[in-house]
């Protein structure tokens, strides 16, 4: 008889916020896939439930930007299944392509992405501590982004909440080891990963140089060092490392999966190609 064997997240209850589609999809699947129970929230409340009933998830329609909603589902979570142990906050926009400069950028669109982006990282983690605390612990990932550690003057306002994701990620994890409560808090730092919301981001690109959609892709992939983009995969695998014992000793951290974007001259020729791209 062959030994059956354990995830590393057996018994654990985990939500992933932003988890209909793309990377907040492949982070629940991954999760599933090492025992955890899962519960996705998103504001897409059709692509939520067929993704729950699909692959095995719980789903509550959820803003991450309203705090009535986090208390909300988080009872709802605690309800069914008795606690939280492990939270990624996930759900993320990243804003338009055009007005997006420090003189351009509307404050109306600077608030919208600080709203979900920021104000979801932090009323999250504000709200699952208490939860996560009464559960015996447990770890938060921030999904934060390469561009909180660049420059960031083709989207500024991203940049900006991304960065801000780190400082929450820091701050939260400090709070926790004063109060000696068994939670920590990292931040997972992304390059370009090919999602639905990177695509469209990059048809965007397209259709201001009125040229294909895969013409944007390959000049943006032949940029990046190791000649790819992330996997949502790549991404989902780095969550169940700062998610599972594996990662004990680590809080505060920064885990940063791009590729060698971040520390290479190429991603920053890459960014000031599609900038004057776009002025031609």
């Amino acid at each position: 008889m062959g030994m059956s064997s354990v995830g590393k997240l057996s018994g654990k209850i985990a939500m992933v916020t932003g988890g209909a589609t793309g990377l907040g999809k492949a982070i629940a699947r991954r999760l599933v896939a090492e025992d955890a129970t899962v519960v996705i929230t998103d504001v897409q409340k059709s692509l939520g439930a067929a993704a729950a009933e699909e692959f095995g998830f719980a789903f509550f329609a959820q803003d991450v930007s309203d705090e009535s909603q986090w208390i909300t589902v988080l009872q709802k979570i605690t309800e069914t299944h008795g606690g939280l142990n492990v939270l990624v906050n996930n759900a993320g926009v990243i804003g338009p392509r055009d007005l997006v400069s420090p003189e351009d950028s509307t404050l109306d669109d600077w608030r919208k992405i600080f709203s979900v982006n920021v104000d979801g990282v932090f009323l999250g983690c504000k709200r699952s501590i208490p939860v996560m605390h009464a559960s015996g612990g447990g770890a938060i990932v921030n999904i934060a982004s390469i561009a909180s550690m660049l420059a960031t003057p083709h989207a500024t306002a991203y940049g900006a909440s991304k960065a801000a994701v780190r400082h929450i990620t820091k701050s939260v994890a400090q709070h926790c080891l004063e109060k000696k409560m068994k939670i920590r808090c990292n931040s997972l730092h992304p390059g370009d990963v090919l999602t639905p919301m990177f695509e469209s981001y990059a048809a965007e690109a397209a259709g201001e140089r009125g040229v294909t959609l895969e013409t944007v892709l390959k000049e943006w992939r032949s940029t990046i060092p190791m000649g790819c983009f992330v996997d949502p995969q790549d991404v989902a695998e780095g969550v169940v490392f700062l998610a599972s014992e594996d990662s004990r000793l680590m809080t505060g951290a920064k885990l940063v999966i791009d590729a060698g974007s971040v520390h290479c001259d190429t991603y920053h020729r890459r960014v000031l190609r599609d900038r004057l791209a776009r002025s031609e």
